[in-house]
């Protein structure tokens, strides 16, 4: 009898550590998952922030400027749901709708700052890579229902002209240069290069430049025929001196 209870009572403890085991196991699992889930939304808004950042080097409009604050909001706001024993996250959740709330009046006719030509190619691949890195997160907010259809056609057509502002206007920056060291073949290329980009392209701006750089490549040719008949022409003069040079001389 009392075997038996010893077995039972076994059984028993047995029953009870596996039990422990398991929930200690599914907490831990839970816990690991919430760890993750929390990095995931951190990495999220240290990116929008740096974007957010950026936005004294390009001109950000209101749009863009409340699309990615909400994509901070929504990523407090689950942070909160996961986690509500953090303080902090309430106070910054109130801050960052406070910030919504303030762009949409300030913004709302007028953009971050004004369009500044790079001052190297370095500078405009950087910017290059930020007006990508834009058009990526309003196309993911668009997908995911965050962004009227309406606001993500017209934002992303500000930023697709951005993106050919910058290249066209590097490309008019390196032509000059080209001018300045007498490398006027260079900047020919470079010209009609960015006239055949803008040939696609209806839109105020690319018909503005696409005059004005059809105007500088006619110069930069008419230079370059010039030179070359003057060459020509000094070629002819130096043949005929040396002709008469080498011409055999006559008896008197």
């Amino acid at each position: 009898m009392n075997i038996a209870l010893i077995a039972g009572l076994c059984v028993i403890l047995l029953g009870l550590i596996v039990g422990y085991n398991i929930l200690a196991q599914q907490r831990k699992q839970i816990e690991s998952h919430k760890r993750q889930e929390m990095a995931k939304h951190i990495a999220v808004i240290d990116a929008t922030e740096e974007l957010i950042g950026n936005a004294h080097n390009l001109p950000y409009s209101g749009t863009l400027l409340v699309c990615l604050n909400k994509k901070i909001l929504d990523s407090l706001k689950a942070m909160h749901e996961i986690d509500n024993s953090d303080k902090s996250i309430p106070q910054r959740i109130s801050a960052t709708q406070a910030q919504i709330d303030q762009i949409k009046q300030s913004f709302s006719n007028k953009e971050s700052t004004s369009f500044r030509v790079p001052d190297s190619d370095r500078q405009a691949i950087s910017m290059l890579k930020l007006v990508k890195r834009l058009r990526s997160v309003i196309k993911a907010e668009h997908s995911k229902g965050r962004l009227q259809t309406q606001a993500f056609v017209a934002e992303n057509a500000r930023l697709e002209q951005m993106q050919l502002k910058i290249n066209i206007e590097n490309v008019v920056k390196r032509a000059n240069e080209a001018k300045r060291k007498g490398q006027l073949g260079t900047a020919q290329q470079l010209l009609k290069k960015a006239i055949d980009v803008l040939g696609t392209k209806n839109d105020n701006y690319s018909a503005q430049m696409k005059e004005r750089l059809q105007q500088m490549h006619t110069e930069v040719t008419e230079t370059l025929n010039t030179g070359h008949e003057k060459n020509k022409s000094d070629q002819e003069q130096e043949k005929s001196e040396l002709d008469e040079l080498f011409a055999p001389k006559k008896k008197w």
